[in-house]
C-alpha cells in the first residue's frame, strides 16, 4: 500500500505581542526615572525568548518597541531571520524615549515593507483635517509564505483610549467643584477625540487595504494592539461582511474576497463543526455530555474589568468555509499565566497584555 507523501511546512503559526515598553537601558521610557536595572533587563529579555521558544510562531507582530536593534538581535538569536520596522520612537535629551513603533519577525522571507499612507482625500471627505496622521504608524510586510506565497502582514497599534485632552488636576484658582467639572469635561471631550482618532484610523487603513486586495490578489492578515473590543461600533466595520445597496448576486460572488474576519471566530467555527461531526457518529446517550462552549480569553485586565485588545484578522484564505482557501485556523490561544497567575520572579518585567497566537493548518 503506498504511504501518502508527506507535506512540509503544513501548519504556519501567527502571534502578535504587545512588548510593554521594550527599552535597553540605560534609556528611560517616558520620564527620566523610568529605567530598567541591568538584571531587570535581561529578565524581560529571558521571559520575551522564553515564550517564543515555547509557541515557535513563525510570524510575530510586535508593537511598543523602543530599542528596535535589541529586538531585531534577540530574534535574529530566535531563529528569525526577517526583521522590519517602519518608523523610530522619538527620543528626547538623548535618553528619554516616547512614541514607541510598531514591528515584525517572521522565520519566511519579507519581500516588501513600506509604511500605510492614508487617503488623504478621503480623510478630509470623512471631516478630518489635512494634518491627519495615524498615532503610530501601520506596517505592512510582505511575507512569502509556504502554500500561500505573497502575503501582506498588517501590524497596528491603534490609538489608546487615553483622552486627547489634558488638564491640571490640581489648579488652585479653581474652588474644588470647578476643577472636578474641568476635568470632567476634558474626560468627555478628549475619550471622544480618541475613539474619532482609532476609528478613523482603522477605517482609512481597511480602505487601503481593500485597494492593495485588489491590486495584487495577495491574502491579507491584520493584527496588533486594537485598544478596542472588536465587536465595539467604533471598530466593528473592520469585518464588513454585508452591502446596502449592491446586488444581491454580485456581493456574494465578489465580496468575500475583499473581507476581514476574526480568527477566534474562524476557530470557533471549525472546532463546532469538527463537534458536530464527532457527536454524529456517537450514541444518543453521549450527545447529552457535549463539550462545552468555547470562551474566548481576556487579553488586557483593568482594575477588575478585563477586554480582548488584541486580534488577528484574516482574509478567506484562511476560512474553512470559503471552498478556495489554502488554510483553516486550527487553534487559538491567549497567553495569559503572567496577568493571571503571575510569580514575581518570573513575570514582574513582562508585558501588561495576553500574547494572541493561532496556529493555522493546511486544508486537505
Amino acid at each position: 500500500m503506498p504511504t501518502e507523501p508527506v507535506i512540509n511546512n503544513s501548519e504556519l503559526k501567527i502571534a502578535t505581542f504587545n512588548l510593554f515598553n521594550y527599552l535597553e537601558p540605560p534609556n528611560a521610557y517616558y520620564e527620566f526615572e523610568r529605567i530598567y536595572t541591568a538584571e531587570q533587563w535581561v529578565r524581560k529579555q529571558r521571559w520575551i525568548t522564553e515564550y517564543i521558544k515555547e509557541q515557535q510562531p513563525d510570524v510575530i507582530g510586535f508593537q511598543e518597541i523602543f530599542s528596535i536593534e535589541s529586538l531585531k538581535e534577540l530574534m535574529l538569536n530566535q531563529g528569525y531571520e526577517h526583521f522590519a520596522v517602519v518608523d523610530k520612537p522619538h527620543v528626547i535629551d538623548d535618553f528619554i524615549f516616547k512614541h514607541p513603533v510598531v514591528g515584525i519577525a517572521s522565520k519566511y522571507p519579507i519581500v516588501d515593507v513600506i509604511a500605510v499612507e492614508h487617503d488623504k482625500e478621503l480623510a478630509c471627505s470623512l471631516g478630518l483635517t489635512e494634518a491627519f496622521l495615524f498615532s503610530r504608524k501601520v506596517l505592512r510586510a510582505t511575507i512569502t509564505l509556504p502554500h500561500l506565497g505573497n502575503t501582506d502582514c498588517y501590524v497596528v497599534h491603534f490609538k489608546s483610549k487615553r483622552g486627547l485632552i489634558e488638564t491640571d488636576e490640581h489648579t488652585k484658582a479653581l474652588t474644588p467643584e470647578q476643577n472636578i467639572i474641568e476635568i470632567l469635561k476634558a474626560n468627555v471631550a478628549g475619550g471622544w477625540g480618541s475613539t474619532i482618532q482609532r476609528g478613523s484610523e482603522a477605517t482609512l487603513l481597511m480602505v487601503q487595504m481593500i485597494t492593495r486586495r485588489e491590486a495584487t490578489q495577495y491574502p491579507m492578515v491584520l493584527m496588533g494592539d486594537f485598544n478596542n473590543d472588536l465587536a465595539d461600533g467604533v471598530l466593528s466595520h473592520l469585518l464588513t461582511n454585508t452591502l446596502r445597496f449592491a446586488p444581491a448576486l454580485d456581493a456574494k460572488a465578489y465580496l468575500a474576497k475583499y473581507c476581514l474576519y476574526d480568527s477566534w471566530a474562524l476557530f470557533e467555527k471549525l472546532a463546532i463543526t469538527e463537534d458536530d461531526a464527532e457527536l454524529a457518529h456517537t450514541s444518543s446517550d453521549s450527545n447529552i455530555n457535549k463539550l462545552a462552549p468555547l470562551t474566548r480569553k481576556p487579553t488586557h485586565y483593568f482594575g477588575t474589568s478585563s477586554s480582548v485588545l488584541d486580534y488577528i484578522l484574516l482574509s478567506c484564505e484562511f476560512d474553512s468555509s470559503y471552498d478556495d482557501s489554502f488554510f483553516e485556523v486550527s487553534e487559538h490561544t491567549t497567553y495569559d499565566r503572567h496577568l493571571i497567575n503571575p510569580e514575581y520572579e518570573r513575570d514582574d518585567l513582562t508585558t501588561d497584555h495576553g500574547v494572541v497566537c493561532i496556529t493555522l493548518s493546511l486544508r486537505t
